[in-house]
């Protein structure tokens, strides 16, 4: 996989992440199958139609690093991840190309969503318009993930805290589709141990 040259669209996989609410267990290396989740992730991420693969890691995480070893992608660093969200995609944002026409923004904590999802918002998104687009569950309920065009990425640098995106994505409502995606894939996130517990015990795994 190559660099992303003009009008291409990256991914930003986010995964810095403290996981404090498992209990002392980091849930980006929770088993999926064979592997951890964020190796899972980050290889469902690299068979999508996306240019190039950036996964945002906090500081001083060599096991989620290693997770990681062998995969033609980007690992950067957000020396603020526990302050925030808003600090992960702010400093994913900073590596991308001059150029590149936009970022689709995928949660490494949401083991449903597949690169069918993924490529059906880039090709939405590279089929024309410039708006930013929000997966959502087959009920309408918002998720992830969310592509961002270009000309956001500067009101990336006045986000804050861990509300993530969502004032930018409020003050530009108008500009904003959703994207249905099938079942719950765009809101079930796992964040604590009985999350994993329950998701395991729905997919017999």
């Amino acid at each position: 996989m190559s660099g992303p040259a003009d009008g291409d669209i990256a991914i930003l996989l986010l995964a810095a992440g403290a996981s404090r609410r498992m209990g002392g267990r980091d849930k980006m290396l929770e088993p999926l199958g064979d592997r951890p989740l964020l190796r899972e992730r980050a290889e469902i991420c690299l068979k999508t139609a996306a240019a190039r693969v950036y996964v945002v890691l906090p500081p001083h995480a060599p096991e989620r690093r290693r997770a990681l070893e062998g995969l033609d992608l980007d690992c950067v660093v957000a020396p603020r991840a526990a302050e925030g969200m808003a600090f992960s995609l702010r400093a994913g944002i900073a590596p991308l190309p001059a150029g590149t026409r936009g970022v689709l923004v995928v949660l490494a904590d949401m083991p449903e969503i597949t690169s069918d999802d993924m490529d059906q918002m880039i090709r939405t998104a590279e089929a024309g318009g410039d708006d930013i687009l929000r997966a959502t569950g087959a009920d309408g309920r918002p998720g992830h993930p969310v592509y961002f065009p270009a000309w956001c990425f500067g009101a990336f640098e006045a986000l804050d805290g861990d509300r993530g995106a969502r004032d930018l994505l409020a003050a530009h409502a108008d500009r904003l589709r959703e994207i249905p995606l099938p079942g719950q894939r765009a809101t079930t996130d796992l964040d604590t141990p009985e999350d994993w517990a329950r998701w395991r015990r729905r997919h017999r795994l």
